[in-house]
């Protein structure tokens, strides 16, 4: 009975005898610490290039000249070229419109009587000119006076002619002008007169505007004149053709097409609230068929425009988005980035064209980081494969 009550007891003894006996002999394990491996980033090798500086511009397509055509003679319209219409192309010297001719061909025929009616009385005054100066001779009274000899009726004769001969020349130009001729080649804009209406002297039948070359006014900041090949001579001769060439850039239909022109002279003044100065680019023929998926350069068409500067020689050229501040990279060398401060020649919203701070094969970082410590480890990619 006693046995029964003590076998538990001393069993439990055991155990916790046992338990405490590993307690107190249990291996301490300790935590080794986490390594962290050093920031992953995409670097570029870099290398020295000839550069062509692009300065960037906008504008609309304008005409180099545009005209409204008014009547020089009245009269009523009697004929409209199928030309003279809205977007109607036409030729230099095509009848436009047709003024009624018959009055003033009547003018020219009246004109042409006066002239021979003078001439006759001219004939007739030195005739009698000549009879009176044998008739002085044979009587012998001495030199004749300038009133014997009918000098005054004659030279009166003669300003009679020149005033008749003139008369004829403006009934003949008035005859002319009843046919309203186009002074260039180009195309009409609007039409303001048709068959039948009845013009005055100064009266407006329409608007057109040359189409043998077309021109885009391209504001640029004042100081990308540098970047440009604008000589001194080219800036004081408007028809100097050597400025630089410009690559414009239209959509039409939901389709882009690009366009070649040149700039051919520069505005006098610099615009004083935007300190912009405007270029002027010229594109010869806008409307000549370049090919069949081309549309013309029509006038108004908005474009932007790629202006081709000066050619930069041994630059390097890197994104936007490698640049860290106003003139600083970073750069790794030897699996450690490091700041580099750099000469900018030019920069846009892609790109960055450096002058100097960025050798052959430097190593240039592209991948944005938060914090950087200068001659921090990294681990690097080539872009387009590991390193």
């Amino acid at each position: 009975m006693k046995l029964k009550i003590l076998l538990p007891i001393i069993v439990l003894i055991i155990g916790m005898l046992g338990a405490f006996a590993l307690v107190k002999n249990r291996e301490v394990v300790q935590p080794k610490p986490t390594e962290v491996p050093p920031p992953l980033v995409r670097v570029k090798s870099v290398h020295p290039t000839d550069f062509q500086l692009i300065i960037p511009a906008q504008g609309t397509v304008a005409p180099r000249t545009q005209t409204t055509l008014v009547s020089q003679v009245a009269g009523q319209i009697i004929d409209v070229s199928p030309a003279f219409a809205n977007g109607g192309f036409f030729e230099k010297g095509d009848v436009l419109l047709t003024i009624d001719p018959r009055d003033y061909a009547v003018a020219v025929a009246q004109a042409q009587v006066q002239v021979a009616q003078a001439k006759l009385r001219l004939a007739r005054e030195e005739e009698e000119a000549a009879i009176a100066r044998d008739e002085w001779k044979r009587l012998g009274n001495g030199d004749p006076t300038d009133l014997v000899l009918r000098k005054p009726q004659i030279d009166e004769a003669r300003a009679t002619i020149a005033a008749a001969e003139g008369a004829l020349m403006r009934a003949n130009l008035n005859l002319e002008r009843t046919q309203i001729r186009a002074p260039y080649p180009g195309r009409v804009r609007t039409k303001n007169a048709d068959v039948g209406q009845y013009v005055n002297p100064g009266s407006p039948l329409g608007h057109i505007y040359a189409i043998d070359y077309a021109e885009v006014r391209l504001p640029v900041p004042d100081e990308q004149l540098a970047y440009l090949d604008l000589p001194f001579s080219f800036r004081n001769n408007p028809h100097d053709n050597s400025g630089p060439d410009v690559r414009f850039h239209a959509t039409f239909a939901g389709q882009k097409h690009t366009y070649m022109g040149r700039i051919v002279r520069v505005e006098g003044e610099i615009d004083t609230r935007s300190g912009m100065i405007a270029l002027v680019g010229r594109v010869d023929n806008p409307y000549r068929q370049r090919d069949s998926n081309t549309p013309p350069l029509a006038v108004g068409l908005f474009v932007t425009a790629e202006i081709l500067g000066q050619r930069a020689e041994n630059v390097v050229v890197i994104p936007r988005a490698a640049l860290r501040g106003k003139n600083r990279v970073l750069v790794v060398t030897g699996n450690r980035l490091y700041y580099r401060t750099i000469d900018i020649l030019r920069a846009d919203a892609e790109k960055v064209v450096v002058k100097s701070g960025l050798k052959s094969g430097d190593q240039l970082c592209l991948s944005p980081i938060d914090t950087v410590v200068d001659g921090m480890r990294v681990r690097t990619v080539r872009t387009g494969g590991t390193q």
